[in-house]
């Protein structure tokens, strides 16, 4: 989208520097990334941006302003965690980059979540661009890497000693995100702790470090709760349902108050129309939509065609939404001369105090599949993959 940043990217690509690239990488993080990475970043507009802005606050405001009593509604009985929150610290909200019937390059929002995503990854996935190609430094986010590193420390260790403060995961290291953990506890000095290494005590919290028992007082959260179901044979000693003597950051409850269950309520020329799937309306045409579960993660259960015969057959009806399909536009181009779509997400942190969030990064996704999901694409296929955007200043 800016001819002069892409040209001058294609012109200095190399499958070097793309090796250099992953290997800066892992030798920041002494993990090999277990997700592709793209081999390059997204070029993107201030116009683009300006409309990401506008869309996103417009989002911001109506969350806002729906009551507690309707938000509560979206967390399941037997996923309800005690002492909730009024605000959730991370808010990310996804738009594909899509071309409207006037033919501008628009987004259209796609999901959104109260859900902390790869923030001090792609905090340095962006650095690492800028040091493999340094033309990209005169476009850089212009957040100050410590003005950043100093905003998720207050948030997510406050003025507690780091080592009462800890990621918490189920399993980190069989996760996809494992390189985000290990930047992480570079860049606050926490620990990553899986869920079954959680010892409890009355209300208390505690965690084994260098064979100390050490006090959890605050849980950067990055399990996903009602995933824990479904994993076979796992007995935690402590259930996220009981009150513990903790700070969530974020709460538990925000990842479903905040999450498909708000799509159907949303409304902004660049938010697609949604409804429940009980409450599909006859005049709508199906094949126009997407079908979703309410509380999938990482795309799982997505039905791009559905029938009739498919959402019939659905007994919850009220875990699903029916959302208007968008069409992704294919405008990044790679030194093949194809060319890749994407989605960009924004990442937020969201303080006690502040009546606005806070945009701290973004996160960019490129395919050349029907999905943004890797897993789709051909084996060699470019230019797929994670991603981070760049935005023009004029």
């Amino acid at each position: 989208m800016i001819p002069k940043y892409r040209t001058q990217f294609n012109r200095e690509f190399s499958d070097e520097k793309y090796l250099k690239l992953k290997d800066i990488l892992k030798q920041k993080s002494n993990i090999e990334p277990s997700f592709r990475i793209s081999e390059s970043p997204l070029f993107l507009t201030k116009e683009f941006k300006n409309k990401l802005i506008e869309a996103s606050d417009s989002i911001i405001d109506q969350i806002k302003a729906i009551s507690p009593e309707v938000l509560q509604k979206a967390i399941p009985e037997n996923c309800r965690v005690p002492n909730d929150t009024e605000k959730p610290d991370f808010l990310t909200i996804d738009f594909g980059i899509c071309k409207n019937e006037n033919g501008e390059i628009e987004p259209q929002l796609i999901e959104l979540q109260a859900f902390p995503s790869l923030y001090a990854f792609q905090k340095t996935f962006e650095d690492t661009f800028c040091e493999v190609y340094p033309f990209l430094s005169e476009i850089r986010n212009p957040m100050p890497h410590e003005t950043f590193k100093n905003y998720l420390k207050e948030l997510i260790v406050g003025d507690e000693n780091p080592e009462n403060v800890i990621l918490l995961e189920i399993f980190p290291e069989k996760q996809k995100t494992a390189i985000d953990f290990a930047l992480t506890e570079q860049l606050l000095g926490i620990k990553t702790v899986c869920l079954t290494k959680v010892k409890k005590e009355g209300k208390k919290l505690y965690y084994e470090n260098n064979g100390q028992s050490v006090e959890i007082k605050r849980i950067y959260n990055r399990v996903i709760f009602d995933e824990l179901d479904k994993i076979p044979g796992l007995t935690p000693e402590f259930d996220f349902r009981e009150e513990v003597d903790v700070k969530w950051i974020t709460h538990p409850n925000w990842f479903f108050k905040i999450s498909k269950f708000l799509l159907p309520l949303l409304k902004h020329q660049y938010v697609p129309k949604s409804y429940f799937l009980h409450e599909f309306p006859d005049h709508e045409n199906l094949e126009d939509f997407v079908l979703k579960p309410l509380f999938s993660f990482a795309g799982s259960g997505v039905n791009l065609n559905p029938t009739k015969e498919i959402t019939d057959a659905i007994q919850d009806k009220e875990n699903y939404i029916l959302q208007r399909k968008v069409n992704y536009e294919p405008i990044f181009e790679d030194i093949r001369g194809e060319f890749s779509k994407a989605e960009i997400r924004l990442l937020y942190i969201w303080r006690e105090n502040d009546e606005h969030p806070i945009l701290l990064e973004n996160l960019g996704r490129m395919t050349k599949a029907a999905m943004v999901n890797v897993d789709f694409n051909k084996k060699d296929a470019i230019w797929i993959g994670s991603s981070n955007a760049f935005f023009a200043e004029d």
